[in-house]
């Protein structure tokens, strides 16, 4: 199956190239990256759709939602694995989606997708009177929102556990004098530097003990295979929005 490769030359797009060579299944036929970046085999978006069944795009939200378009025009499926959007380019994200299938999640590891599951099952289970949630995510000194998309999915997993909307209840970094914990809330703690791949914590802080469940990535393989998987999962799916959870069949546990 014919794959192309948006964002070609960051660090993403030079994992996904290198696990594409070694699969036998799928075919790297085009890479490509913005306009005017010059590098060896690079294509232009248009031939690079032209060319693939599926594109898969770690970019940036401003990109990958004009790229969402373009695939959709052309009856190009779609793998995103880009984070920081605002509200304005899901909106359009799921148009694009109304005519072409497209998986867009925070992460594409196997791990972390469970963990979103034990998160819920945690949050669901230890009483939000006695119990506060942290996430914490530590990601390289280079990306450029925070927190993180992984760390945004375990937030809303831990708020659907306790059958909450997160953005009623969740608070980002605190400073001075900000007074007690409120009953509930969830926070989301940020650490910016080197090299780190991710990591990510949600920790469950009673009175008396504390509860970690974590994640630690240590190679940015393990994410270039999971979007493969995406890939060959989402060519044979109808127009929608999907995510990891729909790829690994996780929807109907992370629902019980």
């Amino acid at each position: 199956m014919p794959v192309a490769v948006a964002g070609a030359l960051g660090r993403m797009g030079q994992a996904l190239s290198a696990v594409l060579a070694d699969d036998p299944d799928l075919t790297l036929a085009a890479r490509f990256d913005r306009p005017g970046l010059a590098g060896e085999g690079l294509v232009g978006a248009a031939e690079a759709l032209s060319a693939a069944r599926v594109v898969i795009d770690f970019t940036t939200a401003e990109a990958s939602t004009e790229l969402a378009a373009q695939a959709a025009a052309r009856g190009v499926a779609l793998v995103i694995g880009s984070t920081g959007f605002s509200p304005d380019q899901l909106r359009r994200i799921e148009a694009a989606a109304s005519r072409v299938p497209i998986v867009r999640a925070g992460n594409f590891s196997l791990g972390v997708n469970m963990l979103m599951g034990l998160v819920a099952q945690a949050a669901r289970a230890l009483p939000a009177a006695d119990w506060d949630i942290e996430v914490f995510e530590a990601h390289h000194r280079r990306k450029i929102d925070a927190p993180s998309g992984t760390a945004r999915m375990l937030g809303e997993a831990a708020a659907a556990g306790r059958g909450v909307d997160l953005d009623s209840v969740s608070t980002h970094g605190r400073s001075g004098i900000t007074g007690a914990r409120r009953s509930g809330e969830i926070g989301f703690s940020v650490l910016r530097g080197g090299g780190i791949v991710g990591e990510h914590s949600v920790v469950f802080a009673g009175e008396e003990e504390i509860l970690t469940l974590s994640h630690s990535a240590r190679d940015r393989g393990l994410f270039a295979r999971g979007a493969l998987a995406a890939a060959r999962w989402v060519v044979s799916q109808p127009p929608g929005s999907y995510d990891m959870q729909d790829v690994l069949g996780l929807k109907g546990d992370a629902a019980k």
